[in-house]
């Protein structure tokens, strides 16, 4: 199981939110390229990066981080998300560096925009599904939605994207633990990979997702836990990678 430094930017800075509230916010660095050095020297295999500030606007607004991150690694697979509303924006982050696009808000108001991005750029499209007592959340966590995550897991997934992102809204950014179980239970649902996101604490909390991740859970997103040193990115990622790899 890959763990993935999270880098949310805003403003042009790192920063952190609790439960997607853009007015509480911890600021960790003014250097979004810098912070990625960390975690690519702390033997990250792959980054997560989030434009806070395009998941309201819904379009990028910290292009110029996230293309700076992606030159200074080139070899390093990045992931993006937040704002990506059209094929164009994927394309220009693919010819930028970055490895996978995420689409959130624009896949469940647009479903067929998954199908679209998937057969101009196959392999490098993922959706997020954020959710708060199982329901999809959009526009920067501010909409609840009616629809559920599995439903809607299943829906894409025969698109052929490469991976669900599902984060637990509750959690996320508070420190809280992960909702291993209702992360066990949509990746038990769909054949498509899930990537865990929201809640992790500590090393416990890398533990309980590894050993769920024959279920098919495939990495985990950690954030503030990271920034505020309540777990060890390395020592995380050697325990996921003892108790995964065969």
């Amino acid at each position: 199981m890959l763990l993935i430094p999270a880098i949310d930017l805003k403003d042009g800075r790192c920063v952190r939110l609790r439960q997607g509230r853009m007015d509480d916010e911890t600021i960790f660095s003014d250097d979004p390229v810098e912070m990625a050095g960390r975690w690519v020297r702390e033997g990250a295999r792959r980054l997560h990066l989030v434009d806070l500030n395009g998941a309201f606007a819904g379009e990028p607004v910290n292009g110029e981080a996230i293309r700076g991150i992606a030159a200074a690694y080139p070899d390093l697979p990045i992931q993006v998300g937040g704002g990506i509303r059209d094929e164009a924006t994927i394309e220009a982050y693919l010819n930028a560096g970055v490895s996978f696009c995420i689409i959130g808000t624009q896949a469940v108001k647009e479903p067929e925009f998954v199908a679209r991005a998937c057969r101009a750029f196959p392999g490098h499209v993922m959706v997020g599904l954020d959710a708060k007592e199982g329901q999809v959340a959009i526009k920067g966590w501010a909409e609840i939605t009616p629809h559920r995550v599995e439903d809607l897991a299943r829906r894409f997934e025969d698109d052929g994207i490469s991976a669900i992102v599902y984060t637990d809204i509750g959690r996320d950014g508070m420190l809280s633990g992960p909702n291993v179980e209702a992360t066990r239970a949509l990746a038990e649902a769909i054949r498509t990979p899930v990537v865990a996101s929201g809640g992790i604490t500590g090393i416990e909390d890398i533990r309980a997702l590894a050993e769920a991740a024959s279920c098919g859970i495939t990495a985990a997103i950690t954030g503030r836990a990271i920034y505020e040193g309540t777990l060890d990115f390395a020592e995380g990622q050697r325990l996921a990678d003892s108790l995964t790899q065969p």
